[in-house]
């Protein structure tokens, strides 16, 4: 299983990127999709979740902000990121909890990363 991040690059605070991330490979389920961030010298924290019924969570620094949601056909998760802050600026990833076929358990994999910078 592979997870294909893209839609990072730099911005001034105020405006907006949309980021994609699209699971390929051996799937036959997918449950939680979710974004992480991680800036520099800091611990890599959570984004957003969705699961695959459309609920989401989102971090309280975010909210507001920032919307998740997901293509179940697609096997992909969208991060929409409007009134960004220079505080948003990280490295950001994306994961899915998978299972690759009926009798698998659940297994988390993570995306490459995609850079967000935040201008002020």
């Amino acid at each position: 299983v592979q997870l294909q991040a893209s839609g990072g690059g730099l911005v001034q605070a105020g405006g907006s990127l949309r980021l994609s991330c699209a699971a390929s490979g051996r799937i036959f389920g997918i449950n939680l999709m979710g974004w992480y961030r991680q800036a520099p010298g800091k611990q890599r924290e959570l984004v957003a979740a969705i699961a695959s019924g459309g609920s989401a969570n989102y971090a309280d620094s975010v909210k507001g902000r920032f919307t998740i949601s997901r293509d179940n056909p697609e096997n992909t998760v969208f991060l929409q990121m409007n009134s960004l802050k220079p505080e948003d600026t990280a490295v950001y990833y994306c994961n899915a909890d998978v299972k690759t076929s009926l009798w698998a358990t659940w297994s988390r994999y993570w995306g490459q990363g995609t850079q967000v910078t935040v201008s002020s």
